[in-house]
């Protein structure tokens, strides 16, 4: 999964980082006693992979359509498999670019009805895959910053429709400040906050990207606290991504293998992205 993020953004973040520095290359983040450690990535990595990847992780994401950039899903069917190894969920389901809902709304489709026919698409194939009712649904929100107002008519309509079917809505969005000027900034989750409260919408349980160094160390595997990811109330931390983005983990850099991805002992040939959360299961969906 790959956030997209403006290089103004970017360039705060790396000012940022150069603050600290981690003490080497296998520094240790803030550690919780019950945090927990999972991955993701948008190819499934095979059966035979999981027993590997199994000894490291608690869970694993799962993606219900298209991964971004790509034309299949080669996760279908495959909960099964990931149960029988232990594995608890990250349910996740793609959501639209600003680009895509710009253009439909110029040929006459609003965002909410694509949020609506969205949702549906995500309730039958948590359905089809026998995710049970309760199961916490991700929306993945690439891009970051203060939602446009496209954005969020897609965003909260698709939301209130998961929450209606008896699964529970969730979005992946970024943890990464983004400078507004005059010394304000905003991250998606907390702007994707301010509209539960003002709109008294349903409850959205929040997985945030924050993969520049600091608060994240890298690509440590090793789950670090939910609370060092700098929103208070995340229920799963992004910490690494695969590749890393240069210029916000120059400080971390040496963490990461020498192709710029995240790998762990033992499953070299697969890049990663790390995550820590509250549970071995974050999505309810075991």
């Amino acid at each position: 999964m790959r956030l997209l993020i403006t290089s103004l953004v970017l360039s705060t973040l790396a000012a940022v980082a150069g603050a600290q520095q981690p003490s080497g290359p296998h520094h240790q983040p803030l550690h919780a006693k019950h945090s927990y450690l999972g991955f993701d990535l948008n190819d499934y990595p095979g059966d035979s992979s999981l027993p590997a990847l199994r000894q490291q992780f608690s869970f694993a994401g799962y993606w219900l359509n298209n991964p971004p950039g790509d034309r299949q899903n080669t996760w279908q069917g495959k909960r099964d498999a990931l149960l029988h190894n232990g594995f608890g969920f990250l349910v996740l389901f793609n959501g639209r670019l600003d680009d895509e809902l710009t253009k439909a709304q110029k040929s006459g489709t609003a965002p909410a009805a694509l949020g609506k026919s969205d949702a549906a698409a995500a309730i039958a194939a948590a359905h089809r895959e026998h995710f049970s009712p309760n199961t916490i649904i991700f929306l993945d929100q690439e891009e970051g910053g203060r939602l446009l107002p496209e954005q969020a008519g897609y965003l909260f309509v698709w939301t209130e429709a998961v929450a209606r079917s008896g699964y529970r809505p969730g979005v992946y969005a970024s943890g990464q400040p983004v400078n507004e000027g005059h010394g304000h900034t905003i991250t998606t989750a907390e702007d994707i906050r301010s509209h539960v409260a003002a709109q008294h919408l349903h409850p959205i349980a929040l997985w945030v990207a924050q993969d520049a160094c600091p608060p994240s160390n890298g690509c440590v595997v090793q789950a670090p606290s939910l609370a060092a990811s700098g929103t208070p109330d995340a229920m799963v931390w992004q910490y690494a991504q695969s590749p890393r983005r240069k210029s916000i983990t120059t400080v971390c850099a040496q963490t990461y293998a020498k192709d710029g991805n995240c790998h762990v002992p033992g499953i070299e040939t697969l890049p990663l992205d790390l995550n820590a959360a509250d549970s071995s299961d974050p999505s309810r969906g075991r």
